[in-house]
């Protein structure tokens, strides 16, 4: 935080806090240039509602897993967290122009093992140039924002945009506080093809100032056991020497078994038996991270992913006693870290490190009408009728209107207009406006879910040309599109016990329907059930967490205490959509 532009939080208080101060200036120098680049120096406070609790808070402390959009989870994490934070590893989207599916399937040991299920899409991966580098731009700068200055960040990409990821760390922190590039190096299995294997990821590292203390320890090393011992400045050295004598590393560490660690890591991707295996698309091995974590930071520290995915993260930290935050905009994708985050508190609840293993689950900001995103989007695009476009800024054409479809979670904004006002084919509207002075450059339509007031007018002014433009609000007028099925089940508290005596998770049925798959019961359909016999009816802290393996069947039937209060039960099927419902009792 700059001198000149201090941040007094009570003197300016809660929203104010974040929509008024100003970002520090980036560095600046190399710069990276893209069409409708904009500057992005401040935000405004986004609201988070808690879900759930498991545990309790430990040294005042308990993790936290958001769903979200992460621009808008890491404005919230601003008021309280801003300059905090010691360690941020990210895996964002590497543009790899592929849609990532998940393989859904009936559980239980009736189930036919020839079977194939059917995919379910967790989120696209397919950007333009322009639009993928504005939104890691302005993620990148609230990451500078949180992390603290002794911190580090470890950003994850492969050869489809690591150059220009290399370009926009260095102008946003500084081509000084670069500090490493590591390759992971991997085995997978070859594909004949006209080119060398793609087998290596890259991993940037970079401080948060220049010269400043970060965290580093030396946790591992490399063998050397072909070394030779020598002198260095008064101090034992390890020498390591290829075949043709050639000197490759050494060690000047007194009584040291090896040299230090290289930045090339030879490390195997998760093997399909692995137990942390999640079959989550793009999930990374543990160990992986374990480096990270281990060797940039100490027990206690904060360790922060914005691209959560499967939760291997947040589960190395929780192993390894560090505290955590974690977000991602996939239902898909908090689901599988919840469950995970139980299991490893099961595993880890004797271990002495692993004392941060409670946690909480929130949402900022989200609409429950739309759980996927992508998926949301499609079927806007299909329900309004609207003739899909590729290769420009808009989504589609409907009725002489270019559509565009606003985020498809919450409320419109006027800075959610800015990629469009950036890639409007100007060329095309001055050529327009030259042959027809009076009329409309362009018809625009705007699909949203909720929208600011003056979004319109915004659109009009800004443009700088006359266009025509028409919003459709989803919520006010097309209340009638259907895009989610609610699921239905039966709940029965007799005799002291809770019976789930039927589920009926819509969408997932329909689903299976539509593959021929025949279902016996319900159980088969059913990823968990949780329960909180006494609901405070504001976050669940589930005291039954039922989450049976994957060929098991959840119980169904639970015994009631006697001390139950207000009961409420959360069913989650293998689309990770839930229903809940609350009982009285007592």
């Amino acid at each position: 935080m700059s001198e000149q532009n201090p941040l007094n939080l009570e003197e300016i208080g809660g929203l104010a806090s974040v929509e008024k101060y100003k970002f520090e200036p980036i560095k600046g120098y190399p710069m990276l240039h893209w069409h409708g680049k904009r500057p992005f120096t401040s935000t405004q406070y986004y609201p988070a509602q808690k879900k759930e609790v498991y545990g309790e808070d430990v040294n005042g402390w308990i993790n936290k897993i958001f769903w979200g959009d992460n621009l808008q989870v890491m404005s919230h994490l601003l008021k309280d967290f801003r300059g905090k934070i010691d360690l941020i590893y990210i895996d964002p989207p590497f543009d790899s122009k592929a849609e990532y599916k998940l393989n859904i399937k009936s559980k239980g040991h009736n189930v036919n093992s020839d079977v194939s299920g059917f995919e379910e899409k967790q989120y696209s991966d397919i950007w333009s140039n322009d639009e993928y580098l504005q939104f890691m731009y302005e993620r990148l700068v609230l990451i500078k924002e949180l992390l603290c200055k002794n911190g580090s960040v470890f950003l994850h990409c492969d050869w489809h945009k690591s150059h220009h990821l290399k370009c926009l760390m260095d102008e946003i922190f500084g081509s000084e506080s670069f500090v490493n590039e590591i390759v992971w190096h991997y085995r997978k299995w070859a594909v004949k093809s006209n080119n060398f294997q793609r087998n290596h990821d890259t991993i940037l590292w970079y401080c948060s100032e220049k010269d400043s203390s970060r965290t580093f320890n030396m946790i591992e090393t490399q063998e050397a056991s072909e070394g030779t011992l020598k002198r260095w400045k008064g101090k034992k050295q390890v020498a390591l020497f290829d075949e043709a004598g050639n000197r490759t590393a050494a060690s000047v560490e007194d009584d040291s078994e090896g040299a230090p660690l290289a930045d090339v890591w030879e490390m195997s991707i998760i093997n399909p038996a692995a137990r942390e295996r999640t079959a989550y698309p793009t999930q990374k091995p543990e160990k992986l991270l374990e480096r990270i974590i281990k060797h940039c930071s100490n027990p206690g520290d904060l360790i922060f992913d914005c691209f959560m995915g499967s939760g291997t993260t947040q589960a190395v930290a929780m192993k390894n006693g560090r505290r955590f935050i974690g977000s991602d905009i996939n239902l898909g994708a908090i689901q599988t870290t919840t469950k995970r985050l139980i299991e490893e508190r099961k595993q880890t609840c004797l271990s002495e490190s692993a004392i941060y293993d409670s946690f909480e689950v929130y949402n900022v900001n989200n609409y429950e009408l739309f759980r996927n995103p992508l998926e949301a989007k499609n079927l806007l695009v299909e329900a309004l009728e609207i003739e899909p476009v590729s290769g420009t800024v808009y989504d589609g054409e409907k009725d002489g209107f270019m559509v565009k479809v606003m985020p498809v979670n919450r409320i419109a904004t006027r800075q959610d207009l800015n990629d469009l006002i950036a890639n409007f084919p100007y060329k095309v509207f001055e050529k327009r406006r030259e042959d027809n002075p009076n009329k409309p450059v362009e018809s625009v339509m705007l699909v949203c879910m909720g929208h600011e007031a003056d979004i319109k007018a915004h659109l009009e002014q800004e443009c700088g040309y006359k266009i025509n433009v028409k919003v459709v609000d989803i919520l006010r007028d097309k209340s009638n599109i259907e895009f989610k099925r609610s699921s239905e089940a039966e709940l029965s508290l007799v005799d002291g016990k809770l019976e789930v005596v039927s589920f009926y998770p819509m969408n997932l049925m329909q689903k299976l329907s539509l593959q021929k798959q025949s279902v016996s019961e319900w159980r088969e359909l059913v990823d968990s059930i949780v329960i909180d016999w006494n609901y405070d009816g504001a976050a669940m802290e589930p005291a039954v967490i039922d989450i049976p393996g994957k060929k098991d069947f959840v119980s169904g039937v639970y015994l009631v205490p006697q001390d139950a209060g207000t009961i409420k039960v959360k069913i989650t099927d293998l689309l990770s959509e839930s229903y809940e419902e609350v009982i009285k009792h007592g």
